[in-house]
């Protein structure tokens, strides 16, 4: 059963961060318990770009942009509110969300070079390889010091991580209400 919703603005959520950090558990979980939404990112990628990846080559801010546009307008189509899983490394990645979605809130799941690696060496079904982890570092900027930004440490269990992203936002949004 779905925990409240905050009512109004509609809740429009970005887990974010590098490679193997969790956006795709945490995003799942936290749709589930807010009843929302969930727009998995990588399901968004142009052919190309899984091709490039899967090949072991980091996608540059061209490779991005048409990406980063189509989930934009995918928040933007759900005016009832969404979890959106996404990298977003970049300062300007976040503007380009938020432009479509001005109150968009981000949850940033930080971990350690060395965590992250170990979690995509263990993952047998993605397209992902190790080889691109140390690129997703080299591009990660901090988004610590922006608006409506949450990090957490993604070593801890998902329900924690869950568990701190709702009570952030409790805390953010004011009063829930059952949508």
């Amino acid at each position: 059963m779905p925990e409240d919703v905050p009512a109004h603005p509609p809740l429009h959520l970005v887990v974010m961060g590098v490679a193997g950090c969790g956006k795709s558990m945490v995003g799942s979980e936290l749709a589930a318990r807010l009843g929302l939404p969930l727009v998995e990112g990588d399901d968004f990628h142009p052919a190309s770009n899984i091709e490039k990846m899967r090949e072991g080559t980091p996608l540059t801010d061209d490779d991005r942009s048409q990406w980063l546009e189509r989930l934009a307008r995918e928040l933007q189509q759900r005016p009832g509110g969404a979890i959106l899983t996404c990298s977003a490394l970049k300062a300007s990645y976040r503007q380009t969300l938020r432009r479509c979605v001005p109150a968009l809130h981000f949850l940033h799941l930080s971990l350690s070079p060395r965590q992250a690696l170990a979690r995509v060496v263990a993952r047998t079904d993605h397209f992902y390889p190790p080889t691109l982890v140390a690129s997703q570092f080299e591009a990660l900027e901090d988004p610590a010091s922006e608006p409506r930004v949450l990090v957490v440490d993604a070593t801890q269990p998902v329900a924690r991580l869950a568990d701190q992203a709702v009570d952030w936002l409790r805390g953010r949004r004011g009063s829930f209400n059952n949508a």
